[in-house]
């Protein structure tokens, strides 16, 4: 009986269980099938480059009282005709190039009896099949890794042609050359894609922003919840998306925003950001005490600063002699602001108070009242380059009295002016503080075009086209370590031997 009951409290704590251990995603990208075609077109770019950078050993041997040596084997054409690279389930992508043809060029030595021939050998592979899958997944910093990578590499046929005096000898030996060449070369071919993929790409995938600041008071942090999810359409990638105040970088905010949900497949990429990515920004910038603006002296507005006279001009006139000292306003928000994303549109909620107060030189500030302010903006998100940008304004305001409602009725009239004094002062200053906008986490040399916004009910997606501002191998080439200047110069390489004595 107590086994059973234990087994029917597993079973109702399972669903909560589940729902703990998956965490929700502040920001998720998805890349689409139209996506991975562009990806292809740089990828197959990179491939080629890398093919022609292939090192083949040196072929030598003998046959009878024939030796020859072949060397200097090097890639001088590349016909990858038919190419393919699709997503796979659960975390692959597949990259096929089928029928391509490699033309070589490569240095020949023969030595029969006491005949000496030396020339250089134009070769042709054909019918070259490649096969790879890569395997995406999250490392332990949290960034997209290539952690895996099978390749099979086939050569279907390989010629040569020769010439020079001994040309029949060599198309007798022609079986040993090209049976030992297309061995080698083929053999080649897997570990070059290799080291491209598992050291160059990922050194692309390096300049993903994970853990970074966006200023001075907060940073964000991108890092990968889990293992990309690989349909055989989409890729999707759940981001952490938190921002956190820089004075304490392991502070954490829980995440009890709806999870952002993209179905769509039209445009190359999409990302969306749900309530939660907003919010923390907010929290981290209030845990930071940035939140707070103070107007002194001439920084007051002269309309509003005779009005406030005006109305407080009782509590003014017994406190001569500072009658004409400095009015102080400080507005400091109170709690962290909210997000609210409706398919309406995005707001922001704020509650702050305002302190007013006369400063008079060499003596402790009299404050002339401190009032609750409750407003609410509208929020325009928008993409410009990779940097998610923010454009807030001003849509309702409301001020009263937290001392009294008689006060507040009191306090009417400067509802108005002080509307003013926020919508002329102090927005534009907000706003400028984020201008600079947080970049989104995409490679560097990829950015966005043709963005479109679209609100959902608690989350909202930016649906974009991809370009390469930069190519891959300009990246990687940016990023490669400098080569390290050896402590003695070292000896220049042997040229090959042109004594037939050496063969």
């Amino acid at each position: 009986m107590a086994a059973g009951s234990r087994l029917l409290l597993l079973l109702l704590l399972l669903p909560w269980l589940v729902m703990a251990s998956h965490s929700p995603p502040g920001c998720k990208i998805r890349i689409t099938s139209k996506g991975l075609d562009l990806v292809k077109q740089e990828g197959l770019r990179f491939v080629e480059q890398e093919l022609q950078n292939i090192t083949v050993s040196d072929l030598h041997g003998k046959e009878g009282q024939f030796h020859y040596n072949i060397s200097q084997v090097k890639v001088v054409d590349l016909q990858l005709a038919f190419s393919d690279l699709h997503f796979q389930p659960q975390q692959h992508l597949v990259f096929n190039i089928s029928n391509a043809s490699i033309s070589l060029r490569f240095r020949r030595q023969l030595l029969y009896w006491f005949f000496y021939d030396i020339g250089s050998i134009n070769a042709s592979a054909d019918g070259v099949h490649i096969h790879t899958v890569l395997q995406l997944a999250k490392d332990e910093a949290g960034r997209l890794k290539i952690s895996n990578i099978t390749c099979n590499a086939s050569i279907a046929r390989m010629h040569a042609g020769f010439s020079g005096t001994l040309r029949k000898v060599y198309e007798f030996l022609s079986t040993f050359i090209v049976t030992g060449m297309r061995f080698l070369l083929s053999q080649q071919i897997c570990p070059s894609l290799e080291h491209a993929s598992l050291v160059l790409l990922n050194s692309v995938l390096d300049t993903v922003p994970v853990r970074n600041y966006v200023d001075e008071h907060i940073g964000i942090d991108y890092s990968l919840l889990r293992d990309p999810a690989v349909s055989t359409d989409t890729l999707d990638l759940d981001f952490k998306g938190m921002f956190f105040p820089r004075a304490r970088e392991n502070q954490e905010l829980e995440n009890h925003a709806v999870e952002p949900v993209i179905k769509e497949t039209e445009r190359m990429v999409y990302v969306a950001f749900s309530e939660y990515f907003f919010d923390s920004a907010m929290h981290a910038y209030f845990q930071a005490g940035v939140l707070a603006i103070e107007l002194q002296g001439e920084k007051v507005p002269k309309d509003l600063e005779v009005l406030l006279r005006a109305t407080f001009f009782g509590t003014i006139f017994m406190l001569s002699p500072a009658v004409d000292a400095p009015l102080r306003l400080v507005l400091q928000v109170s709690a962290p602001p909210r997000c609210i994303i409706k398919p309406s549109g995005t707001s922001v909620s704020v509650s702050a108070f305002l302190n007013i107060s006369l400063v008079a030189p060499g003596r402790p500030p009299v404050q002339l009242s401190s009032m609750a302010m409750e407003t609410k903006l509208s929020a325009k998100v928008f993409l410009q380059g990779k940097a998610l940008r923010v454009q807030l304004d001003l849509r309702r305001f409301r001020i009263y009295s937290k001392q009294s409602a008689l006060e507040s009725l009191a306090l009417f009239s400067l509802q108005a002016p002080l509307k003013t004094l926020l919508q002329l002062t102090i927005m534009p200053i907000i706003n400028e503080r984020t201008k600079k906008g947080v970049q989104i986490p995409l490679p560097e040399g990829m950015d966005f075009t043709k963005e479109v916004v679209t609100n959902h009910a608690g989350f909202l997606t930016v649906g974009a086209d991809l370009h390469f501002s930069k190519g891959l191998r300009e990246v990687i080439e940016k990023y490669r370590p400098a080569p390290t200047t050896p402590a003695y110069p070292s000896s220049r390489p042997a040229e090959p031997s042109m004594d037939p004595h050496q063969l």
